[in-house]
């Protein structure tokens, strides 16, 4: 009986570490339509029904910056929301979001436009403010998203 149940637990660690390699294996990188894939990070990674959205700023497709603030914000916005509809995937399934400013004197001016992306429940919400962004960038944007089942 004890080399039975010793068999049947070796099955059952085999079977649950064969299920635990197939859910990594599942990693599969997204980048929105009309974009090159980056040689150094992926813009999007899904992960079985997860999507972790890279830090993305507001630079416009012809490459500049908004002059405004509040246009800075919603074209970082508008940047992350490609690689969510690239993955199949909606605002509304964010639960995590990671905002950097480099100046926290704009938190007002950014959440003025932040709120109206997201539905609610509103994704949980860390805000840092940092020295420095790259390039132009006065804010940088990363999420986390589930799709709803």
């Amino acid at each position: 009986m004890g080399g039975m149940l010793r068999r049947i637990t070796l099955a059952l660690l085999v079977t649950f570490l064969a299920a635990g390699s197939a859910a990594y294996a599942q990693k599969k990188a997204i980048t929105p339509p009309g974009s090159k894939p980056s040689p150094n990070f992926s813009a999007g990674l899904m992960v079985g029904d997860t999507l972790y959205v890279s830090g993305m700023v507001g630079r416009a497709p012809d490459g500049k910056y908004p002059a405004k603030f509040e246009d800075e914000v919603q074209q970082t916005l508008d940047n992350i929301n490609q690689v969510v509809k690239a993955a199949g995937m909606s605002m509304a399934d964010a639960v995590a979001v990671q905002v950097y400013l480099t100046d926290m004197s704009m938190f007002d001016r950014m959440n003025s436009v932040y709120i109206k992306a997201f539905s609610d429940p509103k994704p949980t919400r860390t805000t840092v403010g940092v020295a420095k962004l790259v390039g132009e960038a006065k804010i940088e944007i990363t999420v986390t998203l589930r799709k709803a089942k």
